[in-house]
């Protein structure tokens, strides 16, 4: 078990510290100036002190705890939505009043309101959708919608989870590609991919990919339902200031994916098959401080291993079985940043982790370029 039994509330407590992000949201609305600043640096800068301070965390959970004892986790997940919404769409409306913030303090607040979409709404969002029941995906959906990124869903679940660490999917990063390379590669494969996969799976029941049961429909149909909302309640300058909050939480997702997987290979077998998926596929991290704000994203390597595993039952693997990063995902990302100073990091750590795990793997160039083949019939 871990530190405290899983149903107590203060065994759930360290994981709803993101709540401290909402009044900083207030806060910067309020007074203006730099004051936005607050939310970069308590989710990124504060929590990875934080992680310097507390340490690592090696402890696990049951994993067969049931999930009525999870009560208090799964709460700060499925209130989140509204509390998101309140704050972007309640900061619309103030933005549009307030007569004391300049545009660029606008900015500001909405980049501390995407921080706040990004670091905490997209990962839970990313929880929620591999839950199964009811209110729990459609938190996950509204989650996605808020930052119009709502095809993630499908993307997420029929081709990252199947093709993680293989050419095929596109949110994993090759070895020395750079952060804004991929990025850009993912707006533009992401979408795509995403509507070939639920294509293919419409195909198998005999319907055309307009058919109403795609779910594209839907995510079009929440999307322009928060773009319209956003124009009503701040005009043109509310909607354009909703697309920049979601352009930073978009940013702030891909770069989380960047790393969970950067350089990271799933063995070819011949034929367009790859080894079954292992906690060696996924970056690891134990960092106390920034798994609770995280809700345990960085015990990344036992996500794939078994998806199905809700946060706080998720293991922490140890080098023998998965790689580690040297630091929490809110620095990680920032290095990310700076490309040049991301392969001297983390090149070294692919070859060592190659080296470990496949070293009868002789040449790593197709494996670099994406070029081994793929099944045709693939999702």
């Amino acid at each position: 078990m871990s530190d405290s039994t899983p149903g107590r509330l203060p065994a759930a407590a360290p994981f709803w510290m993101s709540l401290v992000m909402l009044p900083l949201v207030a806060l910067a609305a309020a007074w203006g100036g730099l004051w936005w600043m607050l939310l970069p640096a308590y989710a990124w800068y504060l929590t990875t002190a934080l992680d310097g301070l507390l340490g690592e965390s090696k402890a696990n959970p049951d994993p067969q705890t049931e999930t009525r004892a999870l009560f208090w986790h799964r709460a700060v997940t499925i209130v989140w939505f509204p509390l998101q919404c309140a704050a972007i769409f309640g900061t619309i409306w103030y933005a549009a009043q307030a007569g004391h913030l300049s545009g660029l303090e606008k900015l500001g607040l909405f980049f501390g309101v995407g921080v706040l979409s990004g670091t905490i709404g997209m990962v839970y969002a990313h929880e929620l959708l591999h839950q199964r029941t009811a209110v729990e995906r459609l938190m996950g959906d509204l989650l996605l919608a808020s930052a119009l990124y709502s095809h993630f869903r499908t993307e997420h679940l029929l081709v990252h989870h199947a093709w993680v660490s293989t050419p095929r999917d596109a949110v994993s990063a090759r070895y020395n590609e750079g952060f804004y390379r991929f990025f850009w590669r993912v707006l533009h494969e992401g979408p795509a991919s995403a509507w070939r996969a639920e294509a293919r799976l419409l195909a198998r029941a005999g319907r055309r990919p307009w058919d109403r049961r795609n779910p594209f429909w839907r995510y079009a149909a929440l999307q322009a339902a928060m773009l319209g909302m956003a124009l009503m309640l701040g005009g043109l300058q509310g909607l354009l200031l909703f697309v920049f909050q979601a352009l930073v939480a978009i940013w702030q997702l891909e770069l989380t994916n960047y790393v969970e997987h950067y350089g990271l290979t799933r063995k070819h077998l011949g034929q367009g098959r790859y080894e079954h998926i292992l906690p060696r596929h996924s970056w690891n991290a134990s960092h106390r401080a920034s798994n609770w704000l995280l809700i345990n994203l960085q015990r990344h390597s036992d996500h794939h291993y078994k998806p199905d595993r809700r946060f706080p039952l998720l293991q922490t693997h140890g080098a023998d079985q998965a790689p580690q990063l040297p630091l929490g995902y809110p620095a990680m990302t920032f290095v990310a940043m700076v490309p040049p100073w991301w392969r001297r990091r983390m090149n070294p750590r692919v070859r060592a982790w190659r080296k470990q795990f496949y070293p009868e793997v002789t040449d790593w160039g197709p494996y670099n370029r994406g070029e081994l083949p793929m099944p045709r019939n693939a999702l």
